[in-house]
């Protein structure tokens, strides 16, 4: 199994479909804690080191081989954790931020949580030092929008994404930090690339999935 975990279930029909497309014989199971993003928001991601940590141990109980954090406020504290418990454990966002480095040096990074810029601007600017490429990192909240996703208005939270992303000139690529923002990136009119993260996520944890899993039964 590859367990996902969530801090929103408006996530598990995302990537159940692009299992469904991508990967049909991949088993998820889906863990959601929405108070691990509630707490990182009022305090800091690292506030919930132990209660992350605790979650990972027990989805790799319950038979997973890896884990993908679909959250990118924790993802970092979720990565951290794979030597203690023992899986690989993936942020979802990464493969999305490497891909954008590769594109070019000017990256705009739009958000629709102020938690989530602060790691999504670091993960852009470790990958473009592990590549060795230059990375000029531009970071802005979408303004109304989270509140639109809290109160369920998902068409709304599109439309302000898409228009957000419209808005954004002199860059070489657009990165939608939270795996909520993806449909988005259908619904812009922009000319310029714009990545989103849930499918590359997923594509690489399959991969670390069929490692560790082929690995257990060598």
């Amino acid at each position: 199994m590859l367990a996902l975990l969530h801090t929103s279930p408006v996530h598990i029909p995302v990537f159940d479909a692009l299992r469904d497309q991508d990967h049909p014989d991949l088993e998820l199971g889906h863990f959601v804690r929405q108070e691990l993003l509630d707490r990182a928001r009022a305090d800091s991601p690292e506030a919930v080191e132990d209660d992350v940590r605790a979650l990972l141990v027990d989805a790799v109980a319950q038979g997973a081989a890896a884990v993908l954090c679909t959250c990118s406020t924790i993802g970092g504290v979720a990565e951290a954790q794979a030597g203690a418990v023992g899986v690989p454990v993936l942020r979802v966002d990464r493969p999305m931020a490497a891909a954008a480095v590769a594109i070019g040096p000017r990256i705009a990074v739009l958000a629709t949580s102020e938690s989530t810029l602060g790691p999504t601007v670091a993960l852009v600017e470790e990958e473009a030092r592990r590549a060795g490429r230059p990375a000029d990192v531009r970071a802005r909240v979408v303004e109304g929008a989270w509140e639109r996703f809290q109160s369920g208005d998902r068409e709304g939270y599109a439309a302000s994404v898409a228009d957000a992303v419209d808005a954004v000139r002199d860059a070489d690529v657009v990165v939608l930090a939270q795996a909520s923002m993806a449909p988005a990136a259908d619904r812009a009119e922009t000319r310029l690339p714009v990545l989103s993260s849930p499918r590359p996520g997923l594509r690489a944890a399959a991969l670390q999935w069929g490692d560790s899993a082929r690995g257990e039964r060598s």
